[in-house]
């Protein structure tokens, strides 16, 4: 993508205790209040049915908000309709008109609005540009692929120079690879045009990719808001947790235990000696039950065994992962499960027997009750 000609409208955009509900008393988001500053790059993640499409739809007026406030730039924009809001918004299946060419697609708003000829063709000359698209411009939607597509629906967003971009899980239709090209692409745009984007996506990959903050969302609320950097090194609960990150995080349920000033986690058929580090904020919690996580890369790595706070675990390999960069195991011990991620040049098979190091000052532990994060 070239460089940016154009200077966009600067807009915060502000949600303040909004709520939807579909009739049947179906609350699809609740309370959800989020300050998206100006220029920023914001990503609503989460699983299918989490609320964080119906959130961008109520941004763009596409779905009328059942109570809160929704605010564009300095304007409550909860009662303008779609076209009064000053935003554009890029959708999973492009919605490219099929009977227009590419140019004409990408001028249609701004002739809709009776812009003057020479400055239409100025603008989708210079989005073209931008998107290296400039010979696509006379063919129709049926002539381009999925990439081409997804370009020419960013390309009349941008001509619309709109005060934030909204993005509906956009690259969802695309192959793996065209998926990484157009995510490298639209984090490119973005620092180009330093404008406010909004994006939905359900793939973590693309949230951590691509935010400057991520909004992970689960069942209609905000289960954090955060960097993607904090988001995977703290994540507030143990969905954030197991959520972030690929592998996901390794959980094992079991309680508190030890005396004379120090404390173990014990699962059963090991014990994990803890340390001090710990000791304050799990001594509330002695012989109570608890969750133990752990990411992939801690348990079972080089760099894991030689933490000084390493303890080992005796476990059994049930399968082995060659990715290339890294090998990624699966163990297991008499009552759990793990995912290692380990070097690649680790020499193991199926039905192996191996200690497995864990890094502990790595680990994360979560209130068994409410699954919020302890330390």
């Amino acid at each position: 993508m070239g460089a940016a000609h154009y200077v966009f409208p600067m807009a915060k955009v502000i949600l303040e205790n909004v709520r939807k509900v579909f009739p049947g008393d179906v609350e699809a988001v609740k309370d959800f209040s989020l300050d998206i500053e100006t220029g920023e790059f914001i990503v609503l993640v989460g699983p299918s049915g989490c609320g964080k499409s119906t959130t961008l739809r109520m941004i763009a007026g596409l779905e009328e908000i059942s109570s809160g406030k929704i605010s564009i730039g300095d304007r409550v924009v909860n009662d303008l309709p779609p076209k009064d809001r000053d935003i554009a918004m890029v959708f999973q299946n492009y919605a490219l008109y099929p009977h227009m060419s590419v140019f004409d697609n990408m001028a249609f708003s701004l002739k809709m609005r009776k812009m003057p000829k020479a400055d239409i063709q100025k603008r989708v000359n210079e989005a073209a540009e931008m998107l290296d698209i400039e010979e696509l411009l006379k063919r129709r939607p049926k002539e381009l692929s999925g990439g081409q597509r997804q370009r020419v629906a960013v390309g009349r967003a941008i001509v619309r120079q709109p005060a934030a971009f909204l993005f509906d899980e956009p690259l969802s239709n695309l192959d793996a690879k065209l998926r990484v090209q157009m995510r490298v692409e639209i984090s490119r745009l973005h620092h180009n045009l330093d404008t406010t984007m909004i994006y939905v996506t359900h793939d973590q990959v693309e949230a951590m990719t691509m935010g400057d903050r991520i909004v992970v969302m689960k069942d209609g609320i905000i289960e954090q808001v955060a960097p993607p950097e904090e988001l995977y090194d703290n994540p507030a609960t143990k969905f954030v947790a197991s959520f972030i990150g690929t592998p996901p995080m390794n959980f094992i349920d079991g309680k508190i235990t030890g005396e004379n000033g120090t404390l173990n986690f014990d699962e059963g058929t090991f014990s994990l000696p803890l340390p001090e580090m710990f000791m304050s904020e799990l001594e509330p919690y002695r012989n109570k039950r608890i969750t133990f996580g752990i990411r992939p890369e801690d348990i079972g790595s080089e760099r894991a065994a030689l933490e000084k706070n390493a303890v080992q675990i005796r476990s059994t390999v049930d399968v082995v992962e060659p990715m290339g960069s890294e090998t990624i195991l699966y163990v297991r011990t008499d009552n759990n499960s793990f995912i290692s991620r380990v070097d690649p040049h680790k020499t193991c098979k199926a039905g192996d027997c191996i200690e497995l190091a864990v890094n502990l000052p790595k680990a994360h532990f979560f209130d068994a009750d409410t699954d919020k994060l302890i330390v």
